[in-house]
This record gives C-alpha cells, structure tokens and sequence, in this order.
C-alpha cells in the first residue's frame, strides 16, 4: 500500500531553522527509509504554487500564493508499507523527530488497484 505523508502549514507555527541535532535525526530516519525501500520520494514544496480550473471547457491559470488558503502543504513523503498503521508509526516517528506542525495521510491509488 502506498500513502502520501503530507507536512501541511496553516500559517499559526513559526518554526525557526533546523538545528544540527534534528538534521543528522532526520538524516538517519530518511536514509533508514530509503534503504529498506519503504521511502519511494520525499520533497518540499515551494509556497503558493500554480492553480489550474476548468469551467465549461475555459481553462483558467493562477500563480499563487492563495490567501484564500487555510492550509498549504509544505513538504511531502510517499511511502510504500504494509498498512495505514504502519503508515501512522513511521509519520509518529517523523514528528518526533521535527518537532511541533501538523500534516496529512493518505492512500495514494494507481492503475494496478483498479479491479478486472
């Protein structure tokens, strides 16, 4: 089972620059992940993004960022696992390790879950 782990910000933390102690943390964690082939992509995201609608047919483009938004997700993790449960433990693992935030999982579906 795949599950998007998602670093989300409302805008109420403010966290300052990591210090060198949670930066060899994280290191290890991600290396950890990525050699038992668990961590299949990991990444920040850049504020605001590009939002693109579509409305009869018009499609429209928007550079963010979008101060309609209450949430943006800030970084990311897809990971591979057993289970949702192992999907919460590893994310339980990575808050313990950054500290004060909030985020978001889900099951990430592709082609092969499409039943026939």
């Amino acid at each position: 089972m795949r599950f998007l782990l998602m670093t989300t910000d409302d805008g109420s933390t403010q966290a300052g620059p990591p210090d060198e102690t949670m930066m060899a943390e994280m290191g290890a964690f991600i290396e950890e992940l990525t050699k038992s082939g668990v961590l299949l992509a990991t990444g920040g995201l850049e504020p605001g993004g590009t939002r693109i609608s579509v409305s009869d047919g018009d499609i429209t483009v928007t550079d963010g960022p979008f101060s309609e938004a209450k949430e943006a997700v800030v970084g990311f993790a897809l990971i591979e696992v057993r289970s949702r449960e192992e999907a919460i433990e590893l994310s339980k693992r990575f808050w313990k390790i950054a500290g004060d935030g909030q985020g978001v999982i889900q099951q990430v579906f592709g082609p092969e879950d499409i039943p026939g």
